[in-house]
């Protein structure tokens, strides 16, 4: 059995040079945005590289590849992935606000004050989260998509804070220009 690494990465190496990258959860809040958004997805990428690596232009082409492997597998806390598309319970943008106070809570301070949190840090602190809003409406999410049935009070908060629950449709610029144009012409 090897020994664990209880280090937090703020570099990676290819080809036998050293790389340094932005290991700020805020950062890479931002790179899953772009991961999420771009619809070109080689734009995405580069984009993301460019946010990661401290100067992706040191880092040779040849090694963009593993670049953006590692990148993906950081994101991830280098946790084992079985491949199969999971539905979406949150919105790191949607649910900003019941994410940060219920990470707040957890981690025992504002997070968002803080210089610098490690990704894998901020992580923890999230995987932590025990009762609080943001479960509740997860867990509301999950019996909604399995077509289950809400307990009473899961029925009176949904009816109350539906668009709270209901996570929101992302468009396109294309599809949201059509979209536009079919509401001015149906007059909303």
């Amino acid at each position: 059995m090897g020994a664990a690494d209880w280090t937090l990465p703020t570099q990676t190496e290819f080809g036998g040079q050293v790389y340094p990258f932005n290991s700020d959860y805020r950062d890479i809040l931002e790179i899953i945005g772009v991961i999420q958004t771009e619809t070109d997805t080689q734009m995405a990428a580069l984009t993301a590289l460019a946010l990661f690596y401290e100067d992706i232009f040191a880092i040779p082409t040849e090694h963009w590849q593993a670049a953006l492997e590692y990148l993906y597998g950081f994101i991830s806390c280098f946790e084992a992935d079985d491949g199969r598309p999971q539905p979406k319970s949150f919105d790191w943008e949607q649910d900003y606000g019941m994410i940060s106070a219920d990470v707040n809570k957890v981690a025992g301070c504002e997070v968002r004050a803080l210089e610098h949190l490690h990704w894998f840090t901020f992580i923890g602190y999230f995987t932590s989260i025990g009762d609080g809003q943001l479960v509740n409406i997860v867990s509301i999410r999950q019996k909604l998509r399995k077509h289950q049935k809400l307990d009473k009070w899961e029925q009176e908060f949904y009816r109350d804070n539906k668009a709270k629950v209901d996570l929101k449709v992302k468009y396109t610029p294309e599809e949201q220009e059509v979209i536009d144009e079919l509401n001015k012409r149906l007059g909303r």
